[in-house]
C-alpha cells in the first residue's frame, strides 16, 4: 500500500473537544458536517450532497486554488459518476446489474475487471473474518452489499485523487472517508457519536487518511445475517470499525455484528483496524 494511503488516526482527550469543535459528526441516524472554519487563501473549500437511489453522499473537498473552480467541478462530476455507476451497475437488487447476472450465471468474475476486484474483495473478506462475513451465504446467491457501499466511496475518492484533490471527506449515512486535511488547515476532527446511547460523549478522533464503517444503525432488524445460520445475527446493537480502507472496514463491521464478541479477537496483533463501537443488545 502507497504511503500517503496509510492510516493516520489519532484518539483526542475528550478534554480537548470544546476549543476545537469537530469538522465531521457521525451519529445513530445520519452524518452532520459542522460549519467549515476559515480557509486558507491558497485553498477552494466546497461542499456537495448527491443521492443514489440506495444512499445518499455528501463530498468535502479542501482543493488547491490552482485546480480552479472548473478542475474541482470536473473532479466533482468524476467521483459522483462513479458512485451512480456502482449504483446502477452492482447493485444487487437490479435485476440486469452485473451482480445479478453474476447470480443467475450469465457472466463470470472475470468478465468485468472491476466486478472481479469486488468478488476478490469479498473473498478475502471472507477469510478474515472467519466466514462471518461471507456474500455466498446470503439468501438469493452472491451479494457484496456488507462492502458494496465502502467500495463505492473509495472508488469515487481515487477520481478525486487522479483529478488532482488530495484533501477530502466522503460521507454516507455512518460511514466516512477521510484524507489529508480540513479547510482549517489541520487533521480532520471527527466525532462519533455511540450508536445507542445518545448521553455518551463522542469519541473524537483527528484523522488525516482513514475510514470508519458502521453496521446495525440503519434500523432495519434482521438486515445482518448470521452466514452460519441463517438467522438474523442477534448478539450486537452495532459494530463500528476504523482503519485504511472503508470497504474493508465495511465488511469488518458487518462480521462483527454478526459473530459478536468472538468477532473481537480480529483486530488483535498489530491489525490496521480497530473495533471503536461494539455493544451487545
Amino acid at each position: 500500500m502507497r504511503i500517503d494511503q496509510q492510516p493516520r488516526t489519532r484518539w483526542v482527550d475528550q478534554s480537548a473537544l470544546q476549543p476545537r469543535r469537530p469538522d465531521l459528526r457521525l451519529g445513530a441516524r445520519s452524518h452532520r458536517v459542522d460549519r467549515p472554519g476559515t480557509v486558507g487563501g491558497d485553498r477552494i473549500a466546497v461542499r456537495h450532497t448527491v443521492r443514489t437511489s440506495t444512499a445518499e453522499y455528501t463530498l468535502l473537498l479542501n482543493a488547491p486554488e490552482w485546480l480552479g473552480r472548473r478542475g474541482i467541478g470536473e473532479a466533482l462530476r468524476d467521483a459522483v459518476a462513479e458512485l451512480r455507476a456502482i449504483d446502477l451497475t452492482y447493485g444487487p437488487t437490479r435485476p440486469e446489474s452485473l451482480v445479478s447476472r453474476l447470480r443467475r450465471g450469465e457472466i463470470s468474475p472475470d468478465s468485468y475487471p472491476p466486478l472481479a476486484d469486488l468478488v476478490d474483495r469479498c473473498a478475502a473478506m471472507r477469510a478474515a473474518t472467519d466466514g462471518w462475513f461471507d456474500a455466498w451465504a446470503v439468501p438469493g446467491g452472491f451479494d457484496p452489499g456488507g462492502l458494496l457501499g465502502g467500495w463505492a466511496v473509495e472508488r469515487a475518492a481515487a477520481r478525486l485523487r487522479a483529478a488532482g484533490v488530495h484533501d477530502y471527506a466522503v460521507l454516507t449515512g455512518a460511514d466516512l472517508v477521510v484524507r489529508g486535511h480540513a479547510a482549517h488547515g489541520g487533521p480532520w476532527r471527527v466525532a462519533v457519536h455511540h450508536p445507542t446511547d445518545r448521553q455518551r460523549a463522542p469519541l473524537v478522533l483527528e484523522m488525516t487518511a482513514g475510514a470508519v464503517g458502521t453496521s446495525g444503525v440503519s434500523g432495519r432488524q434482521g438486515h445482518v445475517v448470521d452466514p452460519h445460520t441463517g438467522e438474523p445475527a442477534d448478539q450486537f446493537v452495532a459494530a463500528t470499525v476504523v482503519g485504511p480502507d472503508l470497504a474493508v472496514a465495511d465488511a469488518y463491521a458487518t462480521a462483527l455484528y454478526a459473530a459478536g464478541p468472538a468477532g473481537l479477537a480480529w483486530f488483535r496483533n498489530g491489525s490496521d483496524y480497530r473495533a471503536l463501537f461494539a455493544h451487545r443488545r
